[in-house]
């Protein structure tokens, strides 16, 4: 069993749509990524720091990874799984597939805190 699910961006975007206050989205990439742009509504937690902040991602409720194409964003599952997490996603294809499909990337300046 892998231990986690991969979504497309039009799955993630109807997750994010219907608004549950629980989901968790995440973005494991580095900081000079990330001041390219982000998703709406994302927690920043570079990969390499996600074993020292995985206590901070409650195991009862969804965690949605995403990273540049969709690689490290498997490996924070993978590493999630090993902690306990049984409710995790991998974003397919990472922000370049979620742009590609037009929908919004902003400044990471502008990410809610």
């Amino acid at each position: 069993m892998v231990g986690f699910q991969d979504l497309d961006p039009m799955d993630l975007q109807k997750l994010l749509q219907d608004g549950d206050e629980n989901l968790i989205l995440v973005d494991v990439r580095t900081p000079a990524e990330v001041a390219r742009g982000t998703i709406p509504g994302a927690q920043f937690i570079p990969l390499h720091l996600l074993p020292v902040n995985a206590k901070s991602l409650d195991k009862a409720h969804p965690v949605v990874f995403y990273c540049q194409s969709g690689a490290r964003s498997m490996q924070a599952c993978l590493y999630l799984r090993q902690q306990g997490h049984d409710r995790l996603y991998n974003l397919r294809g990472g922000i370049l597939a979620w742009a590609r499909t037009g929908l919004p990337v902003v400044p990471a300046d502008e990410r809610p805190a």
